[in-house]
């Protein structure tokens, strides 16, 4: 579990219990089973939420739990890619499911296309940001 050393609750300002109490709320689906997860109260982890150091330590953890996923799901799109494919080309499939897989390869296609021209924009938004001191 990301986040849940000692040098790291440390660095964020968190003592052992509420590295503890993190872990917990980043496994857990509920806080209850957080709480007994990590042998603490449902109103201590509560608390902890509140608490500025600890919540900001919450959110970051979180977010990279989040990046982990997908990258998970980036390595995996690969696969996805050759199946629609496959589907799509398969002349032996329903004409539903190749019209659907090709749709997909299309829309998604198109996706990636205008994502890396909004990326290209905003990365030249930033240059003339950068170049006007802001």
């Amino acid at each position: 579990m990301p986040r849940n050393d000692d040098a790291t609750a440390e660095k964020d300002g968190l003592n052992a219990k509420q590295a503890k109490a993190l872990s917990a709320l980043l496994s857990a689906p509920t806080l209850e089973k957080a709480a007994a997860a990590c042998g603490q109260s449902e109103s201590t982890l509560l608390r902890y939420l509140k608490n500025e150091a600890f919540a900001v330590a919450y959110r970051e953890a979180r977010r990279e739990l989040v990046s982990l996923a997908v990258t998970g799901l980036q390595r995996a799109a690969g696969d996805a890619v050759t199946v629609l494919v496959a589907v799509a080309q398969d002349s032996e499939a329903p004409a539903s499911s190749r019209v659907s897989a090709a749709r997909t390869v299309l829309d998604l296609a198109i996706r990636a296309v205008e994502l890396d021209d909004l990326q290209a924009r905003v990365e030249a938004l930033e240059g003339v940001l950068k170049a006007n001191g802001n």
